[in-house]
């Protein structure tokens, strides 16, 4: 396993999930013969960067971080970005993989186009890595995993759902952006990304969604995930319109070594292993 440290390691049973996207970077540690998370940390970057400014930071963060200076025994990789779109299974033909991003996102003719099967929902999800990156950490750890975070995001909602006979809507935060994800008796309904910059756009987006499916807040449980917290302005202007509100768990049985803000941020990283 190559590394680009100079310095004498042990190989050790830790793995390693870094996720990235144009505004942060985020690494995770887990000591899998414990099953403990050792390690968690992000790196929120003051605007938002190109690629190329992205691996530039990895790089500086590598050097820079005595964590990460180690051999792990594997590499996970998570992208987020709005780049990517789901597809039914029985209708994906790999010839047409970039067609199928180009009906809601722009994309170059050099953009390398990857795909995840999500089994639970028989689909796959096309979307677009960020190869630069990925060709660096390839040089520094050889093979490595990457996939798509709504991949993560969807199958752990799915499992979660499987034997519900309910409607749920799960809105899962980060910084700029959230996804909604609408399930009905286990089945997905809906997954699509937003943008926000107020707390207002955040609402609009929610009771949109809710209008178009025709979901009633006063009965929808609607379920928050990610960088929302009891008494922000995000959760205080949600409180208002929805009534049953809850905060999602994650499907994880891993021990903590880390502080965390709340069972229910960091949910991607979590369920990366």
């Amino acid at each position: 396993m190559a590394t680009a440290s100079n310095k004498t390691t042990i190989l050790i049973n830790q793995e390693l999930s870094i996720q990235i996207s144009l505004n942060g970077l985020s690494f995770c540690i887990l000591q899998s013969d414990t099953n403990t998370i050792c390690y968690l940390k992000h790196f929120a970057f003051n605007q938002k960067h190109t690629p190329f400014q992205v691996l530039d930071e990895l790089k500086k963060i590598f050097k820079t971080t005595t964590e990460l200076q180690i051999n792990f025994s594997t590499i996970h990789v998570i992208y987020i970005n709005e780049l990517s779109t789901l597809v039914p299974k029985p209708l994906f033909h790999e010839d047409a993989i970039a067609d199928y991003l180009k009906f809601n996102s722009k994309i170059l003719q050099s953009d390398f186009i990857a795909q995840d099967t999500v089994v639970i929902n028989d689909s796959i999800n096309v979307y677009v890595p960020y190869m630069n990156i990925n060709n660096y950490l390839y040089e520094r750890f050889g093979t490595f995993a990457y996939k798509h975070f709504s991949t993560i995001l969807l199958e752990e909602i799915l499992q979660t759902e499987k034997q519900e006979q309910d409607q749920k809507m799960y809105v899962h935060v980060h910084t700029n952006h959230f996804e909604i994800v609408v399930t009905n008796k286990g089945k997905l309904i809906l997954y699509n990304t937003f943008t926000f910059t107020t707390k207002e756009d955040f609402i609009y987006y929610i009771l949109f969604t809710a209008e178009q499916l025709q979901l009633n807040p006063e009965t929808i449980t609607l379920i928050l995930l990610g960088e929302i917290f009891e008494g922000d302005d995000l959760y205080t202007i949600v409180f208002k319109y929805i009534r049953h509100i809850q905060f999602g768990k994650p499907n994880t049985n891993y021990l903590l070594e880390v502080e965390q803000q709340t069972a229910h941020s960091n949910y991607i990283l979590k369920h990366s292993f």
